[in-house]
């Protein structure tokens, strides 16, 4: 490639160091994508010949095809998927495949196949969010009336249901889909026919390169064209916040699953043994989803820095911006489907979470709050007073419902029986009725809308 101006060929370590084909081979259909919407192009507006700009889509389709039936070849002479797809159709159709790279660069190609694949990447975390929010859905759906601990500081607070639980992971991930919606509204303009950085002399047509490639536009600047990775950011930004989300969800799973929790049971799918230890049965397959986070994380910090001191237009740095992204997608779609199988087939004991909820004083909350409602108590003095008859119940070793009445009024005389109506893990949640509340009538108004949202 660079025989006219090099006398002599690349070091073997500069021959290593410079090839991206090992990872960037993943990129091969935008790559074809992107040159058969290049060369119609060309065709169209006379650049090349009709005759020329046919013979070079075919090619294009043959090449396509060998890659999809046999792979892409490494070949570190080649550099790169567009040097190795262009040496494949000259293969194929002699010197006129050197006729498509006419008014364009590998710097506004890159440009363009690597916006292609993050666009078809989000395309496909969006579709496994919404299989992954269904199972939620479903599961919800399935214990929306199933009372369980809430917690905070991880110690019984107050009564929710699974079904809220669950709904909450559903809301996370619905901002974990906006943003991957706002990232590819965001990158979806063309950089292909800004050249190497300045644009080209040749009368293109960007509108309708754009157009062929699914592009609302061209991008309205060369320089930033080709130097632009903020798409690639967006969406490891997108991939970072979700796998977040993920990962809290799985952290709950491994507590969950251990037995002072017992709160469920992971599938024998979702689930490993150990090599000394016959009765184990670990969550493993929850821990990586945890572990996972970490390095998307690593992921979007490894690109930042990269990008943070870069002047215009491209840099051979830039040729890193890659493998983090390939990386964190390919740990992102494995993580979303474990999670998802892992909710669509755990088995929840919800005995279990009702008698852990019950043994908590969990509903010390709705005894104060009827001490406000009912007895007129300023609320500070409500907590004080529910705050006594807690410490009873521990002295008794009973649950707040299960104390007498007569130690209640020996507590504040001005509770009598009607309190009991509220001091059940039952009454608790039905009574949490405001918008976004756990009541199991709230949880499946909510269900109903997320559906109806699609």
């Amino acid at each position: 490639m660079w025989g006219g101006r090099f006398a002599d060929g690349p070091a073997a370590v500069m021959r290593e160091i410079n090839a991206s084909i090992p990872f960037d081979k993943r990129m091969w259909r935008q790559d074809i994508a992107g040159s058969k919407a290049h060369v119609t192009m060309l065709g169209a507006r006379g650049i090349v010949t009709a005759a020329d700009a046919a013979t070079i889509a075919d090619g294009l389709d043959a090449v396509a095809a060998d890659y999809a039936a046999n792979g892409v070849p490494v070949d570190l002479d080649l550099e790169d998927i567009h040097m190795m797809t262009e040496a494949r159709l000259a293969e194929r159709i002699g010197a006129v495949a050197g006729r498509l790279h006419t008014a364009r660069s590998r710097n506004d190609q890159v440009a363009t196949d690597f916006r292609l694949w993050v666009r078809d990447a989000i395309d496909e975390v969006i579709a496994a969010l919404g299989a992954f929010q269904a199972a939620l859905l479903a599961r919800a759906d399935e214990h929306a009336d199933a009372v369980m601990p809430g917690f905070t500081h991880l110690q019984s607070a107050q009564p929710v249901t699974l079904g809220h639980h669950l709904m909450a992971y559903h809301e996370m991930i619905a901002r974990d889909l906006s943003r991957f919606a706002d990232a590819r509204r965001r990158m979806n303009r063309c950089p292909l026919g800004s050249a190497a950085l300045a644009g080209t002399g040749f009368p293109i047509d960007r509108d309708a390169t754009a157009a062929a490639l699914g592009f609302d536009a061209p991008t309205r600047n060369s320089l930033d064209a080709v130097s632009d990775r903020d798409f690639a950011l967006d969406y490891l930004s997108a991939a970072t916040q979700c796998s977040l989300h993920l990962s809290r969800l799985a952290e709950e799973f491994v507590l969950w699953a251990s037995q002072p929790f017992g709160f469920v049971a992971l599938s024998d799918q979702w689930s490993t043994g150990s090599s000394i230890m016959p009765q184990k049965r670990n969550p493993d397959a929850a821990e990586l989803v945890r572990g996972h986070a970490g390095r998307i994380m690593g992921c979007m910090t490894s690109l930042m820095v990269t990008m943070k001191g870069l002047p215009l237009a491209y840099s051979k740095d830039m040729q890193d911006d890659k493998p983090p992204v390939f990386d964190a997608h390919d740990l992102l779609a494995l993580s979303i489907a474990a999670m998802t199988g892992m909710i669509a087939s755990a088995t929840f004991r919800t005995d279990r979470m009702r008698s852990v909820a019950e043994s908590g004083f969990a509903t010390a909350t709705d005894l104060a709050d009827w001490l406000v409602r009912e007895a007129n108590l300023p609320f500070r003095e409500a907590h004080y007073v529910t705050g006594r008859a807690v410490k009873r119940a521990e002295e008794l070793g009973v649950a707040l419902d299960a104390l007498s009445l007569d130690d209640l009024q020996a507590i504040d005389a001005r509770i009598d029986a009607r309190v009991y109506d509220v001091l059940s893990v039952d009454a608790s949640v039905a009574s949490r009725t405001s918008f976004g509340g756990t009541a199991p009538a709230n949880v499946r108004a909510a269900i109903r809308a997320a559906r109806e949202d699609g």
